[in-house]
């Protein structure tokens, strides 16, 4: 199945065929493709590119398919990374996590830092960072396979540099 190109959102480098690999919805997906292009938002004179999930409902491209800000989705991937860090080593609290200072880090960008915390203001926090831990190990290899790619593409690019 083709994505739109007469919609707001202009593709310009695509997957057209995402739901083969939509982690765990795999082949079942409704996320039928991903696109790179031209920001549905844009405005005369201001033009900023977006990443888009498009998704098929069977009968009509849908309106919770996603548009995000390239830049927010890189934030989305360093939550992902620092989130899945800490996860590492938090057998060592007894609740995942430390009750008395709940940040993981603070990521310095652009002059600031976005601060990474478990949400403590969640009244079910200690059920639900079970839960996640539970799922985030389940799913472990699949999200392995896809930070080395990652991580690759990012060295290839002159992003870092290879441990020896």
């Amino acid at each position: 199945m083709k994505i739109p190109t007469t919609l707001k959102h202009k593709p310009v480098v695509v997957i057209e065929n995402y739901e083969k690999v939509d982690g765990r919805q795999a082949y079942e997906s409704d996320a039928k493709g991903l696109s790179l292009g031209l920001a549905q938002w844009n405005d005369r004179g201001k033009v900023d590119i977006s990443a888009k999930v498009w998704r098929y409902t069977g009968e009509k491209w849908s309106r919770q398919s996603e548009e995000l800000p390239m830049h927010r989705i890189i934030d989305m991937a360093i939550l992902i990374c620092k989130g899945k860090q800490h996860f590492m080593d938090a057998y060592r609290y007894p609740k995942l996590y430390n009750e008395e200072n709940p940040v993981i880090d603070r990521v310095g960008l652009q002059g600031d830092a976005m601060t990474v915390e478990v949400c403590t203001d969640n009244p079910v926090i200690d059920e639900d960072i079970k839960l996640f831990y539970d799922i985030l190990s389940r799913d472990d290899e699949m999200m392995a396979e896809r930070l080395h790619t990652l991580s690759n593409l990012l060295l290839e690019m002159g992003y870092g540099r290879r441990k020896e």
